[in-house]
C-alpha cells in the first residue's frame, strides 16, 4: 500500500531532529513505495540504488546522532533525473543510445551539492528522452502515469508531463521527498503542474549545468520539484549554494501582478480556464491587483524559433555524431525534433543570439512596474497516454503543454508553478514569473499566494 501523506521537507527535519523518525525510515518507506507492485515505481525509476541509499541513510543517522549532520536535512530522500551524472552509474537521459557509454567518474555539481547538504539520492527517474519534449512519453522504459484519473484510458492513465516526468510522480507517490529537475521550456513546471505539485526554473545562471546532457545551452537550467513552495526553495538555495533562509511571504494585499493577454490566454481547454479564473478571483478577493495587458513581446518568441529554435539548433551539435551511431535507437518523435537544428545555418544561430538579447532586455522592461507575471502554467490538462500514439495528438498536446512555459526560459527569467486545482478536478498549474535574479522575491510572493490560490 503506497504511503503518501504529505510531510515537508521542514515537517521532516524537525522529526529528524526530535528523534521521531531516522533517515533509514525514510529511505525504507520510499523503497517500499518504489517497489509496491500496484504502483507506478518500475515505470518512475530507471535505476534504484538501494543499497546505497541505505548506507547513506546510516551514515545520516550516525552523524546526527554525533551532533555532527551536515544540514537540518540531512538523510532525508530526493531522486535524480536520469539527466544527470551520478558517480559510478551511466548517464542515459531517458535513452537507449547512450548504453555503452562509461560510468560517470564524479557527481554533477547539483547532485554533489545535495550530497553535501545530506540528502539521500535513491534512484535515477524515468524522462522524456534527451529531455525533448513536454509531455514526458518514453517509449523506452514505460511512461510513467500522471496522478490524475489512472484507472482511465483502459488503464493507461494520462500524461506525467515532461521532461521531469519520474521527478514529478517520485513525489506524489512518496518514492521521494524531493526531485532534481531540468527546465528549458518548463520540464519542472509542467510535471509539477501535471501532478498537483510545486515545480521552480530558476535564473538559469544561478545553477552550474556541468554534468548534465544538454538539451539547450542556451535555455536549460536545474530546478526542484517538490510538495510545496517552501520545500522547493529549500532545494533551490542547496543547488544555488546559497544560504538556506526562511521565508518571508508577501501579503497578497497590494501585490502587483501582470497576466499577460498575448498568446498565454490563447486556446485555454475547458479546465485550466476554469481553475486559472477562480485563482485569480481568490486573489482580487484578498488585495490582489491584477491587471490583464498585452505582452507584445511573446509574440518574438515564435519568430526566434520558427525553425526549432535553440533547442533544434543546440541539440543537433551536440546529437549529430551520436545519431550516426545509435540513430536507430532514438525515439522517432525525438529525433525528428533534434534533426531541425540540421538546417541552421552559422548566420541563423547568430541572429537568433541578438533577437533573444533583445527579447530579454525588453521583457525585463515590460515586467518593471509588477511584482510578478501570472499565466496558466500548461495550456491544457493532461491528455491520454493512449491518445498520444497518433502524431498529430501527440505533436498537438505538446505544443500546449509547453507553449507558455517557453516563454520564461526565452525571456531567461525565473519562475514557479503551483497548484489551483481542487480535489478531484483536472490537475492544472499557475505559473509566478519574473525577470531573471528575481529568484528570491518569486519564492517570497509565493509563499504568500499559495493558500490562497490552491483549490
Amino acid at each position: 500500500m503506497l504511503m503518501t501523506d504529505h510531510p515537508t521537507l521542514a515537517s521532516l527535519a524537525a522529526d529528524l531532529a526530535a528523534g521521531k523518525t531516522t533517515s533509514r525510515a525514510l529511505v525504507e518507506r520510499c523503497l517500499a513505495n518504489i517497489a509496491d507492485p500496484k504502483g507506478e515505481g518500475a515505470r518512475v525509476f530507471v535505476h534504484v540504488d538501494r543499497d546505497g541509499a541505505l548506507a547513506a541513510a546510516d551514515a545520516m543517522d550516525a552523524l546526527r546522532k554525533a551532533n555532527a549532520a551536515p544540514s537540518p536535512f540531512a538523510g532525508i530522500p530526493v531522486s535524480i533525473k536520469d539527466l544527470f551524472d551520478i558517480k559510478g552509474q551511466v548517464t542515459k537521459a531517458g535513452s537507449r543510445a547512450l548504453d555503452d557509454m562509461p560510468p560517470a567518474e564524479a557527481d554533477a555539481p547539483a547532485v554533489a551539492r545535495l550530497r553535501r547538504a545530506g540528502f539521500v539520492v535513491i534512484g535515477r527517474t524515468n524522462m522524456t528522452e534527451f529531455a525533448y519534449s513536454g509531455l514526458g512519453i518514453n517509449p523506452h522504459y514505460d511512461t510513467p502515469k500522471g496522478v490524475w484519473r489512472r484507472d482511465v484510458g483502459q488503464g493507461t492513465g494520462h500524461v506525467p508531463g515532461g521532461s521531469s516526468s519520474g521527478g514529478a510522480v517520485s513525489i506524489v507517490d512518496g518514492m521521494a521527498f524531493g526531485a532534481l529537475g531540468t527546465d528549458t521550456g518548463g520540464s519542472c513546471r509542467i510535471p509539477a503542474a501535471f501532478n498537483g505539485i510545486v515545480g521552480f526554473k530558476p535564473t538559469a545562471e544561478r545553477v552550474p549545468l556541468d554534468g548534465a546532457i544538454p538539451l539547450s545551452q542556451s535555455l536549460d537550467s536545474i530546478g526542484p520539484l517538490a510538495r510545496t513552495v517552501s520545500c522547493c526553495a529549500i532545494m533551490d538555495a542547496v543547488l544555488a549554494d546559497d544560504d538556506i533562509m526562511p521565508l518571508a511571504p508577501r501579503p497578497v494585499h497590494g501585490l502587483r501582478l501582470l497576466v499577460p493577454t498575448t498568446i498565454v490566454l490563447d486556446d485555454l481547454d475547458a479546465h485550466v480556464s476554469k481553475a486559472f479564473e477562480l485563482a485569480l478571483q481568490r486573489l482580487e478577493a484578498v488585495g490582489a491587483i491584477i491587471t490583464r495587458a498585452a505582452f507584445p513581446e511573446f509574440n518574438d518568441v515564435g519568430i526566434i524559433g520558427a525553425k526549432g529554435g535553440f533547442p533544434a539548433a543546440e541539440s543537433y551539435a551536440w546529437h549529430r555524431r551520436l545519431m550516426e551511431r545509435r540513430g536507430g535507437d532514438y525515439d522517432p518523435r525525438v529525433i525528428s525534433r533534434i534533426m531541425r537544428g540540421e538546417s541552421h545555418s552559422a548566420a541563423d544561430y547568430l541572429d537568433m543570439l541578438a533577437a533573444r538579447d533583445s527579447l530579454i532586455a525588453r521583457a525585463a522592461l515590460r515586467l518593471e512596474p509588477y511584482d510578478a507575471l501570472l499565466m496558466p502554467t500548461a495550456a491544457q490538462a493532461p491528455p491520454a497516454i493512449a491518445a498520444m500514439t497518433d502524431e498529430a495528438a501527440y505533436t498537438k498536446a505538446n505544443l500546449a503543454a509547453l507553449r507558455n512555459s517557453t516563454f520564461i526560459n526565452m525571456i531567461d527569467g525565473c519562475a514557479i508553478s503551483l497548484p489551483i486545482s481542487r480535489p478531484g478536478d483536472a490537475p492544472v498549474g499557475l505559473t509566478l514569473a519574473a525577470a531573471g535574479w528575481h529568484d528570491r522575491e518569486i519564492f517570497d510572493i509565493a509563499a504568500g499566494i499559495e493558500d490562497v490560490v490552491r483549490g
